[in-house]
């Protein structure tokens, strides 16, 4: 029986998306009851960093922990990859010893290397194409704030970022509409969007994007690794702004969801992130409880 791996969006059936987003919920409100649920006993959770993070180590730390398992902080400083060991041989021997892997890093190429000679479960905690753990958590939240996204319209606005490509994917998968709104140059990947046909609209309008919409998202107009590009990116960016004018053109029961971190006053204003709309805290928490229910499916005997 091969390794089952969690890389992308479509490691997951549509049956599955929806099944682990409603064990997610089910996880967190028995967390907020007391109770103690700890299928992973004996389970090991390796953690490779490359890149920074709050909430996906927290998150992912503690979920081990509430189920029981334990979880173990490795970056390129600690182990062997940061002295050029080949990733087939990390992998090798890391899924020796563990019983899942989760990477961060700056290369789907690389997460996909180490997946390939892994025994054990490798999990995709953001790479620069994708990011699927924060769309568990975004649609888990859109979920038990207004139920069913499928054939609702979805504006992503900024730029055509991994977060970007996820909510493509998840657009195929659960079949809601997106309208993706970025300045020119900063679409995202064409082998993306082509595959997902009349799911995605592209367009240069933020407002086009916005209206009607039940859902707005956005992120961080430079991401870390983009430093350089910070000006070029502000420059090009600032129209797309989400305001409280922009919201005025979503369904007044629309949603208004930001990864984290926020730049107050760039990406977005205070007035809409601290606003009634907005469901950010609750979608950042959702990362812990969406991430148990991944890990459940892929650990839990």
């Amino acid at each position: 029986m091969s390794t089952r791996h969690f890389l992308t969006l479509f490691d997951l059936s549509k049956t599955e998306f929806n099944a682990l987003l409603r064990r997610a919920t089910e996880l967190r409100d028995m967390h907020r009851s007391g109770v103690v649920h700890q299928p992973l006993i004996g389970k090991t959770l390796a953690m490779i960093f490359s890149k920074s993070s709050t909430r996906t180590r927290v998150s992912f730390e503690a979920g081990m922990a509430q189920l029981g398992g334990s979880a173990l902080f490795l970056s390129p400083n600690d182990t062997q990859l940061g002295r050029g060991e080949p990733l087939a041989d990390s992998a090798r021997v890391l899924s020796r010893m563990v019983s899942a892997i989760m990477v961060r890093n700056d290369s789907q190429a690389d997460l996909e290397e180490l997946a390939k000679y892994s025994k054990v479960p490798v999990i995709n905690a953001l790479t620069e194409r994708f990011h699927p753990c924060q769309l568990l958590a975004d649609m888990q939240c859109y979920y038990e704030h207004r139920g069913d996204i499928a054939g609702k319209k979805v504006a992503f606005i900024g730029d055509g970022n991994n977060m970007c490509n996820s909510y493509i994917n998840a657009a195929r998968i659960l079949e809601f509409d997106l309208h993706v709104a970025t300045p020119a140059g900063f679409e995202p990947p064409a082998d993306i969007v082509k595959p997902a046909g009349a799911r995605v609209t592209l367009t240069q309008s933020s407002e086009e994007a916005v209206t009607g919409a039940d859902l707005v998202v956005t992120d961080v107009w430079a991401s870390m690794g983009q430093e350089e590009e910070t000006a070029e990116r502000h420059a090009a960016m600032q129209p797309y702004q989400v305001n409280s004018t922009l919201m005025a053109l979503a369904n007044d029961d629309a949603l208004f969801m930001h990864c984290l971190p926020a730049h107050r006053g760039e990406e977005v204003t205070a007035e809409v992130i601290d606003g009634p709309q907005s469901v950010v805290w609750d979608e950042a928490e959702n990362r812990l409880h969406a991430q148990k229910a991944l890990l459940e499916l892929l650990l839990a005997d």
